[in-house]
């Protein structure tokens, strides 16, 4: 079926072995044949500090997940003024099977939420290929009083999917952030959690994939 999607996208969840966090210059001298790895080629941000961020494929290769440690967002209260925005931006290196490309269907953010009346919380992400002029935005906005678990999904329409040039080797980048104002107390402490504190959050990219043309 050239040209066509195969549809894989199952809200796959099961964590493999978790790959590092952070080493720059990543690429693959051998990958191993008709299998997909993800190695993160960098990471950055004030929402995750070196070693507070994983990366694991899921066993059918249609989804991976990004788990935190510490990525937090806090306004109010004796808070920081920088503590109101954190950010983490991934770069992945992805290598497919032969003959195949891929792109982000969707992507499932979770976190918790304690923002007090008056408060704002906001998660953006982007998404764009390395050398792309291309770049896809999603915004989530929260609105205290909220004290509770959040989840947003990011979905693009399949005929709006971008995906990786055939043939060639770029590298994914991720770019999501947190926000948070104060409420109409500012004497109060509101706050907007990425992470996996309780080991049950995280976020997850569903992948999609199609053949390349032939040459």
């Amino acid at each position: 079926m050239a040209g066509g999607l195969l549809l894989g996208v199952a809200a796959a969840t099961l964590l493999a072995a978790a790959l590092p966090a952070h080493n720059p210059g990543s690429s693959f001298e051998d990958p191993p044949p008709d299998k997909i790895v993800i190695k993160v080629a960098t990471v950055n941000g004030s929402g995750c500090p070196a070693g507070t961020a994983a990366v694991a494929v899921s066993g059918d290769n249609t989804a991976f997940t990004v788990t935190y440690s510490d990525y937090l967002a806090q306004a109010g209260g004796d808070s920081a003024p920088t503590a109101a925005r954190k950010n983490c931006q991934l770069s992945l290196l992805v290598h497919v099977p032969a003959g195949f490309t891929y792109a982000i269907a969707s992507a499932d953010y979770r976190g918790f939420a304690a923002l007090e009346r008056g408060a704002r919380g906001t998660q953006r992400a982007s998404y764009y290929f390395q050398g792309s002029p291309n770049t896809e935005y999603r915004t989530h906005n929260f609105a205290g009083p909220y004290d509770d678990n959040w989840q947003a999904t990011d979905e693009t329409d399949w005929a709006q999917l971008v995906y990786a040039p055939c043939g060639v080797q770029r590298n994914f980048n991720i770019n999501t952030e947190l926000r948070v104002s104060a409420g109409s107390d500012p004497s109060k402490v509101s706050f907007m959690t990425m992470d996996s504190t309780d080991g049950d959050i995280s976020t997850v990219y569903h992948l999609a994939w199609k053949e390349c043309p032939e040459k």
